[in-house]
C-alpha cells in the first residue's frame, strides 16, 4: 500500500462501536488523526490500535472542533469523515487515483456525495440520503468550517473538483439514538440563535413542522421509502419544531440553559 500525503481527520466523543471501520476505510493516508473530547469508552484505544494519533481537545462546538483539528494535521490536504461514516471501496479507489492530480492543482476542495443506511438498509429515495453532495475533501488554507455549534459547513471561493462514487453513512443504531441526537442537536442550535438574538416567532411553530413534514415526505421522495421514509420525514419535522420550542424556552426561562446542560452532561450528550 503506497500512502498519499493527505490526513484523515475525525472528531470523536465515545464512538467506539464506529471508529475502527472508518478509520480502516482509508487505507492510502499517510495521517490518520482523531480528535476526541473525552470519550469514557475505549474509542481512543480502539483509534490508536486502527493507526491513528489521538489529540485531546474539549468541546468547542462542531464548527470549532472542526477547524482546530485542521490545525493538527500533518497534512495540507484533508479528508474529514463523522466516526460513523465510511469511505465505499469504489470511492477510496476513485480517491488513490485522482488525489495526485487534485493535490497538484489549485483547487481549495472537491465534493463528495453521500449515501446513508437507515434501520439496516440503504435508503434509496430520499433525496438528502441519497448521493448527498458534501464538501469534506479540501486543502486547509483555501477552506474553513463555519463557527456554527451545530450544522457547520465548509466555506471557499473558487471551483471545486466532485467524486462521484459514495461514501456511507451508518445513520443512528436506533431511534432512541436519533432521538438523543435530536435533543443534542437542538440545544445548540438554540444556543446559536441566543448568540444571535434572533425573534423567536413562535407562532410559526405550527407552520414550520407541517412544511417540514410535507417538504421531506413528499417533495424529497421519502414517501418511496415506505415507512422508513414516514419516519424520517416525522423526524425531521419534529426536530424543526422542537427547536424552536426549545429557543423559546430558553428566551422566557434562561434558567432552564443550566439545568439542561446538567441533566444532557449526566448522560454524556453535551458533547
Amino acid at each position: 500500500m503506497s500512502f498519499l500525503p493527505l490526513s484523515l481527520v475525525v472528531i470523536t466523543h465515545n464512538e467506539g462501536l464506529n471508529i475502527a471501520r472508518c478509520l480502516d476505510s482509508v487505507p492510502f493516508a499517510a495521517d490518520k488523526l482523531v480528535v476526541d473530547s473525552g470519550s469514557t469508552d475505549d474509542t481512543v484505544a480502539i483509534a490508536q490500535a486502527h493507526g491513528a494519533r489521538v489529540v485531546h481537545q474539549d468541546w468547542l462546538g462542531f464548527g470549532p472542533q472542526r477547524n482546530f483539528a485542521s490545525t493538527q494535521a500533518a497534512h495540507d490536504w484533508i479528508l474529514v469523515l463523522d466516526a460513523d461514516e465510511f469511505l465505499s471501496p469504489e470511492l477510496a479507489a476513485d480517491l488513490e487515483r485522482g488525489l495526485p492530480a487534485l493535490m497538484a492543482s489549485s483547487r481549495p476542495a472537491a465534493w463528495l456525495r453521500r449515501r446513508t443506511w437507515l434501520m439496516g438498509a440503504p435508503m434509496r429515495w430520499y433525496r438528502p440520503m441519497v448521493g448527498e453532495r458534501m464538501a469534506r475533501l479540501y486543502h486547509r488554507d483555501r477552506a474553513r468550517w463555519t463557527d456554527a455549534r451545530v450544522h457547520e459547513s465548509l466555506r471557499f471561493d473558487g471551483a471545486a473538483a466532485e467524486f462521484s462514487a459514495p461514501f456511507n453513512h451508518a445513520d443512528n443504531p436506533s431511534l432512541v439514538h436519533k432521538q438523543l441526537k435530536v435533543l443534542r442537536y437542538s440545544e445548540l442550535k438554540a444556543l446559536d440563535w441566543c448568540d444571535k438574538r434572533r425573534p423567536v416567532r413562535m407562532w410559526l411553530t405550527p407552520l414550520v413542522y407541517l412544511s417540514s413534514f410535507l417538504k421531506d415526505y413528499v417533495l424529497r421522495l421519502a414517501f418511496l421509502d415506505g415507512w422508513r421514509g414516514f419516519i424520517i420525514a416525522q423526524t425531521a419535522a419534529s426536530y424543526a419544531a422542537y427547536k424552536r420550542m426549545r429557543y423559546y424556552e430558553m428566551r422566557h426561562n434562561p434558567a432552564s440553559i443550566g439545568a439542561a446542560h446538567a441533566k444532557l452532561a449526566k448522560h454524556g450528550l453535551e458533547h
